[in-house]
């Protein structure tokens, strides 16, 4: 049997994407029907079932000898299920006749069950076979064409196909196709068929090819026309070249109306889900039906669907089919970055079309975030609380949690928009008036607008005091306004976005943060960047136009934590960015923070780079028609942010650099991420280098120095075993006397000391202290493993269990130093910082410097040393990483990419000179910054004779030093030419300008590069040395010598 078309043209709508060194190919979109016209020739086909005839007597033997059809009629039924139904011979071929007969009486009781009912559109049949080993499965329903099912299993076989075969990790092909027959005389009802067959792949070839033929099943390549071959050949060169999101092509047969569309991506890169079953949505949604559908999946981990669809006869009112294939192919990027958006459902009242679908998903997502608002009853029990108070402030944090758990869920929101569909149509009117490129309005060669266009033409769009006005008096409840309305404040704050991207893998939005209440986030953040996929959302914030930080991807261990942890994640995101500002104080990037939250079961990887790569949309101006178009950007201006490794990416900071490359940030991919590995991407490791270590230990010899202590005489804890970075470090840096060190795999500990060779050895070898040889221990000493129970102790005491005796266990000893340098956030916080404190009100500790981010809260802080002893906080102490990173990134952007893969790139494995002396150099910059810090709060300190801790001295220096950096970056003092040169000299290190010249690499610099780090060297030089209260003679004398007299 001939199915399908022959194919004979070149991909259209999709081209060759953007590589770095080449000249991008340039295509636009074009109307179907015109210079992609292909003759009416098969692209499948299908072997004739040799043993067809036999196996019908054996059917007809095997139905009659089960009595449910009258003798009479039999031999009619198997012939026309065989016959006149139309039912490929795949079917026939893969079926037992056991199995084909059970069909056939099923449709028999279907037709009688419709006659009783004297309806013969009544007749439904549901067939359904799952292979129980997996080897594929077979799904027969009635389907009238154009419709989709809203009941009984037909509704949902194609999730379920998605769920079961093709969102697995396990190959499989699919063909689906109309019934070319009736289901009886009497109806024009036709059946839909599904045949699921498990792929099976030669060895993958030793090299990379282009050869589609190596990477295909047999079955397929057996069914597959040669120009099939070429077509899927073509969509999958250019998937693997561009990597990310779906290629689509369409086109027109000749002499028809239908229309072939192929889509295709890659499912290691780009994974989605229920992408087969949404399509079905769109193309309904549009007045088209398939006749063919086909979904390939290949040994290289490309997928392409191939649907066949005509126009729906009788479809009064629908827009040409060249028209609507066109729209198909513009919207199924949206459906690829949310297939299971929730408010696309075709044909129902008030159905919303993809676009808007979208956009009510999105303002969905934004108002989960931002409708939990705190309101004026929390401001008026602010102001009557005192949040120095640490019950105070923990009282306060409570009631900010309950208000925001209990005020909306993402249900209620979710049912006030399905409430309001005219009002999300008009709402998303006005965001497109603004938001749709008007070169995306004449997209089909300037025959005519699109449809997405059109359906704008015929809203009346309001201004934003219209709509506040229209939602006001359409909808009564308080509640329902609130969540409409955050509609509105989201289109007002959107400056660009990649929403109207031909291309994309989720949906990214640069957001003006003004609409931030100022009662709950008192510093107003720069920048900020909302980011929303099928199985994840994000945020991203920085505090300054030249910013830095971390990407955290915040796992859930059940949908509880979930819950919890969608609530939080915009404050976490916030949190996190603002301390990151108070440590970046003293180098140029500002703090900044990137947060993802995957949903439950989703790859965190995945999220990742789909994040990364729909940011970068914003960021690199779009110039390949068809893929990357301009945005409407109400920015105006370059953008750059800075990311690095955090909780759950440290390992994916290597792709996201080539990534960036890859799509075309020629200047700035060397120093878009931090933390990359140093052979393959020139990255400085702070383990290896000790970096983050080098500027806790700058603030551990202040103190001896200070106080006339010995290092070997003193006594110390550590959290953070040998197996980390900081505990790592801590132990090859110092020379003290350690008596317990608590890390994952459990408590060492030794009143007598413990001994520091073997503690060297496990540092060295970065394995934990589960590993330490107890033989090296005193008679007091002892070793307690998380997986131990029972365990006594040297002193009698039991240990029930190991995990929790090491949860805590540092609040347990007592020594001269606490070294925080690893465990969990906020260890030591309000309830149990009295803990530290003996029952003689003696503290467990003279001396804490706080190595781990965030290790003691700030209420706790505040009372440790209201109890006399010397603490000093993290983003004091362990700035020493991000000054490492910070000058990472200035290496990326001052040295050109040739230069930079042969001074920063490992040679057979080893470092070049040049970056052996640039590490040294990086080095002493943060030795150089910690002492002078350190100096600084100790002044401070000793100069208000203790009246103010050192904890709000820290904070104070950090918030003084910030302001003046962004009052410095808004003067005129960069202007001044040996000023400018003088400061930059000094701030740039010296290996660095030396090997390519300072007026090379200030070529080379961002100029609001310049002027932050301008800026940042001239804040904190002056504030280390004349404090927080240097007046404006002692910045006047200080200026003065910026310049470097030659």
């Amino acid at each position: 049997m001939i199915v399908g078309h022959h194919i004979n043209a070149t991909l259209w709508g999709i081209v060759t994407p953007f590589i770095p060194r080449t000249t991008p190919m340039s295509s636009t979109l074009h109307v179907p029907g015109r210079d992609n016209l292909i003759q009416d020739l098969p692209g499948y086909t299908t072997p004739v079932f040799a043993g067809k005839n036999a196996q019908q007597e054996l059917v007809q033997r095997e139905v009659a000898s089960k009595g449910f059809i009258p003798s009479a009629l039999l031999e009619g039924e198997v012939s026309w299920f065989y016959s006149q139904l139309g039912i490929d011979d795949t079917y026939f071929a893969s079926e037992n006749p056991a199995v084909i007969s059970n069909h056939i009486i099923a449709l028999y009781a279907a037709k009688i069950q419709a006659f009783t009912k004297h309806d013969v559109n009544s007749l439904v049949i549901e067939l359904e076979r799952v292979a129980e080993d997996g080897s594929g499965a077979t799904f027969i329903h009635t389907s009238p064409p154009g419709v989709t099912s809203t009941e009984g299993p037909g509704s949902t076989c194609e999730t379920r196909i998605d769920d079961l075969f093709l969102d697995t990790n396990t190959p499989y092909r699919l063909e689906t196709y109309r019934s070319l027959g009736s289901v009886s005389a009497k109806t024009a009802q036709q059946l839909r068929c599904y045949f699921v067959t498990k792929c099976h792949f030669p060895p993958l070839p030793s090299e990379d090819s282009d050869d589609i033929r190596l990477y295909s099943d047999p079955v397929f390549l057996e069914k597959a026309s040669e120009n099939t071959l070429q077509i899927y050949g073509n969509a999958m060169r250019t998937v693997r070249a561009r990597g990310y999101g779906p290629v689509l092509s369409a086109y027109q047969v000749e002499g028809t109306r239908q229309q072939r569309l192929v889509i295709a991506y890659d499912s290691r890169k780009s994974k989605t889900r229920h992408f087969f079953s949404a399509l079905s949505n769109l193309y309904h949604f549009y007045s088209l039906y398939s006749a063919r559908k086909y979904v390939e999946q290949f040994s290289n981990g490309v997928t392409i669907i191939s649907l066949y669809l005509n126009p729906l006869s009788g479809s009064h009112g629908a827009p040409p089919i060249e028209h609507s294939i066109f729209q198909v192919v513009k919207e199924a990027s949206l459906l690829f970055c949310l297939p299971d958006n929730p408010f696309f459902l075709p044909k129902s009242p008030g159905s919303h079309a993809v676009q808007e679908a979208t956009y009510a998903y999105c303002g969905w997502i934004f108002a989960q975030h931002f409708c939990n608002r705190l309101g004026p009853a929390y401001l008026s029990l602010r102001n009557v609380l005192n949040e120095s108070d640490p019950a105070h402030a923990e009282v306060l944090n409570d009631i900010k949690r309950r208000f925001r758990e209990e005020t909306f869920t993402r249900e209620s929101i979710a049912d006030i928009i399905a409430a309001y569909p005219e009002l999300i149509r008009l709402l998303y009117v006005n965001f497109a008036m603004t938001h749709y490129p008007t070169s995306a309005a004449d997209g089909l060669n300037d025959l005519m607008p699109t449809l997405s266009y059109q359906r704008l033409q015929t809203v009346q769009p309001l201004s934003d005091e219209e709509l506040v006005d229209k939602i006001r008096r359409s909808v009564q409840n308080k509640q329902d306004v609130q969540v409409l309305e955050s509609f509105l404040v989201f289109n007002k704050h959107v400056l660009k976005t990649n929403f109207y991207q031909p291309t994309k893998v989720a949906l990214s939005f640069r957001l003006a943060p003004d609409f931030l209440p100022e009662v709950e986030y008192p510093r107003k953040p720069f920048g900020m960047f909302f980011v929303i996929g099928n199985e994840f959302r994000g945020f991203h914030l920085r505090f300054r136009d030249v910013a830095r930080g971390g990407i955290r991807i915040v796992m859930s261990r059940n949908k509880e934590n979930y819950s919890i942890n969608q609530r939080q994640l915009f404050d976490e995101n916030y949190g996190l960015a603002s301390t990151q500002s108070l440590k970046n104080k003293d180098i140029p990037e500002g703090g900044a923070k990137g947060t993802i939250l995957p949903s439950l079961g989703a790859a965190p990887r995945a999220c990742f780079e789909k994040y990364v790569d729909s940011i970068i949309d914003l960021l690199i101006p779009g110039r390949s028609p068809g893929i990357k178009e301009p945005l409407i950007d109400l920015y105006g201006k370059p953008e750059l942010l800075f990311f690095g490794p955090d909780e759950g990416t440290a390992d994916m900071m290597d792709w996201a650099a080539i990534h960036a490359r890859d799509r075309g940030a020629e200047t700035w991919w060397k120093s878009f991420t931090t933390g990359k590995s140093a052979e393959t991407l020139g990255g400085v490791p702070h383990d290896r280098y000790g970096m983050t270590s080098l500027s806790i230990r700058q603030f551990v010899l202040g103190l001896y120095k200070q106080l006339g202590l010995k290092e070997k005489d003193i006594s110390k804890v550590q959290t953070g075993g040998p197996d980390g970075d900081l505990g790592s470090n801590e132990i090859l840096l110092s020379s003290d006397k350690t008596v317990a060190v608590i890390d994952g795999s459990g408590v060492l500990a030794d009143p007598a000391g413990l001994n520091r060779e073997e503690l060297i050895r496990l540092a060295k070898l970065r394995v934990p202290v589960g590993n330490f040889d107890k033989s090296k221990l005193s008679s007091e000493g002892y070793l307690v493993k998380v997986d131990e129970h029972d365990i006594r102790l040297p002193s009698g005491e039991l240990v029930v269990d190991g995990t929790d005796f090491r949860n805590s266990a540092h609040l347990r000893f007592k020594a001269d130093l606490f070294v925080p340098c690893g465990g969990r956030p906020e260890a030591v916080n309000i309830s149990n910082m009295a803990a530290l404190i003996d029952t003689e009100g003696k503290p467990h500790f003279k001396y804490i410097v706080e190595g781990a981010n965030l290790f003691i809260t700030q209420q706790a802080r505040m009372f440790l040393e209201k109890r006399k002893i010397i603490l000093f906080k993290d983003s004091s102490t362990n700035k020493g990483g991000v000054t490492s990173s910070s000058l990472e990134v200035l290496a990326g952007l001052a040295l050109s990419t040739d230069e930079y893969v042969e001074l920063m790139i490992f040679k057979n494995g080893q470092p070049s000179p040049f970056y052996q002396s640039y590490v040294k150099d990086v080095q002493q910059k943060i030795t150089e910054n910690a002492a002078a810090e350190f100096q600084c709060i100790w002044r401070e300190h000793a100069r208000l004779s203790g009246a103010k801790t050192r904890t709000a001295i820290s904070d104070e220096l950090s918030s003084t030093l910030n302001n003046l950096q962004a009052e410095l970056e808004g003067s005129d003092l960069f202007d001044d030419g040996p000023s400018r040169e003088g400061v930059l000299r000094r701030a740039i290190p010296k290996t660095l300008v030396d090997k390519i010249g300072l007026e090379v690499v200030l070529k080379r610099l961002p100029e609001a590069y310049q002027r932050a780090l301008f800026s940042s060297w001239v804040a904190s030089h002056f504030i280390y040395k004349y404090g927080v209260n240097g007046s404006s003679v002692d910045f006047f004398h200080f200026a003065r010598d910026l310049a470097i007299k030659k």
